[in-house]
C-alpha cells in the first residue's frame, strides 16, 4: 500500500460507516381511509356491542416511521365506546377507553379527532366532541406500529358497552409517515464506495 493510498482508504471505510450508521429518516407521508357508514353497535336492534370493522387498505410496501388515526364518529354517549386499531400483522392497539367507576362523563361525538402520539393533551384530559389532536390512552401509543410494513388491511374497530346510546362512524383516516434514507446518507455511502475501489496508479 503507498503512502497516499493508506489513509485514502481509511477515509472511505469511514465514509462508509457513518453512511451504514446514520439513522433513518422520515421521508414523505401518505393519508388512506375514507367515509364510512357503520352503525354503532351493528345492526339497528343491538343494545350494545361491536361496530362492523372499518377497513382500510394501504396499497403500497412502506416501513411505518409514524401513524397517527383519524375518526369521526357521531355517538350520543361517547363515554361508552371502546376504540382500537389494528394493524395487518395483527398487532392491535386500544385508542381509547374509559373505566366507568373513575372516569364517566357525559358527551358525545368525536368530531375531526386525530390520535397522536406527539399530541401534547392526552385523550383523557380532553372533552367531548375531542376535536383536535390528542395522544392515545396512556400506555397504548401509536409507535407499537412503528417498524411494520403498512401493505394490507387495518382495521378500525369500536366496542360500545353500554345499551340505550348509539351511533355511526363517518370517516376513518390513517396518516402514515415511512421511513426513508437521506440523501445525504446515500450520498456518503456512495463516496464511500467510489473511494474504496478506485484504482491506484501505480
Amino acid at each position: 500500500m503507498d503512502a497516499r493510498g493508506g489513509p485514502l482508504r481509511i477515509v472511505a471505510i469511514l465514509f462508509m460507516v457513518m453512511a451504514l450508521c446514520f439513522p433513518v429518516f422520515a421521508g414523505p407521508t401518505f393519508i388512506y381511509g375514507g367515509d364510512f357508514n357503520l352503525q354503532i353497535p351493528a345492526g339497528p336492534d343491538a343494545g350494545k356491542g361491536w361496530m362492523d370493522d372499518a377497513i382500510i387498505e394501504v396499497s403500497r410496501h412502506a416501513t411505518i416511521s409514524d401513524i397517527d388515526v383519524g375518526i369521526t364518529l357521531m355517538h350520543s354517549n361517547a363515554f361508552d365506546l371502546q376504540i382500537f386499531v389494528q394493524s395487518p400483522l395483527g398487532t392491535r392497539l386500544c385508542l381509547n377507553m374509559y373505566d366507568f367507576k373513575d372516569e364517566f362523563f357525559k358527551g358525545e361525538d368525536y368530531i375531526q379527532t386525530i390520535f397522536d402520539d406527539e399530541a401534547e393533551i392526552p385523550i383523557e384530559l380532553g372533552t367531548a366532541p375531542f376535536t383536535g389532536r390528542f395522544r392515545p390512552k396512556t400506555g397504548s401509543l401509536l409507535e407499537v406500529f412503528d417498524g411494520e410494513d403498512a401493505y394490507g388491511l387495518w382495521r378500525l374497530q369500536i366496542y360500545d358497552m353500554w345499551y340505550w346510546d348509539t351511533g355511526s362512524l363517518d370517516r376513518v383516516e390513517l396518516i402514515i409517515t415511512i421511513c426513508e434514507p437521506t440523501t445525504v446518507t446515500l450520498l456518503a455511502f456512495g463516496i464511500g464506495l467510489t473511494a474504496l475501489f478506485r484504482p491506484r496508479r501505480k
